[in-house]
């Protein structure tokens, strides 16, 4: 069973994008193990801070990231751009020069807004980042989802038949490019 790291880009317990990561985990059911990574206490980037090595919560972020067979960020669109929780972490991923996490990970990178595009903008901009730091990203099926109240219950299922299956399709497509793409 696959196991994958989960990075949502938002830090408020209320996030939609929060509820959408939940809901997937549960539609993956036995599937795969979603691991929903703590960032809250992540600091900002800040080279001085290696010395002699990472904080304790970036060890730990990458330790799970390095465990996980593919990672799946799950963004909000803030000002047109992804957040800086999420560039944030990227970079701390990243670094030092030689020990990043990120190279030949299987990734998708899905979305939620309240908005008609979902989370497009974002998406666009994080894939260039995340392609550059040597992860294999999913192209197609795309996920910008406009999330609507309701939509996911407290117990993240999620309502609509309709957009369940659009997630439970998403969520395939997701799982099959983790087999051929998983290194080793």
């Amino acid at each position: 069973m696959p196991r994958v790291a989960v990075i949502v880009g938002s830090l408020r317990r209320d996030s939609i994008n929060r509820k959408l990561a939940q809901a997937l985990a549960k539609l993956a059911g036995s599937q795969c193990e979603f691991d929903l990574l703590e960032l809250a206490d992540i600091p900002l980037y800040n080279e001085d801070l290696f010395d002699p090595e990472p904080p304790a919560a970036v060890r730990r972020m990458k330790e799970a990231v390095t465990a996980a067979d593919a990672v799946l960020f799950v963004t909000p669109e803030y000002n047109r751009s992804f957040t800086p929780v999420m560039k944030n972490v990227l970079d701390w991923g990243s670094r030092p020069v030689g020990t990043s996490c990120w190279p030949g990970k299987p990734a998708a990178i899905v979305g939620a807004s309240p908005g008609a595009i979902g989370t497009a903008v974002a998406q666009s901009q994080l894939r260039h980042v995340v392609v550059g730091l040597g992860m294999v990203v999913m192209g197609q099926p795309e996920m910008y989802l406009s999330f609507k109240p309701g939509m996911i219950d407290p117990e993240h299922n999620v309502v609509e038949d309709r957009t369940r299956q659009f997630l439970g399709n998403h969520l395939a497509a997701f799982l099959a490019w983790i087999e051929r793409h998983r290194p080793g």
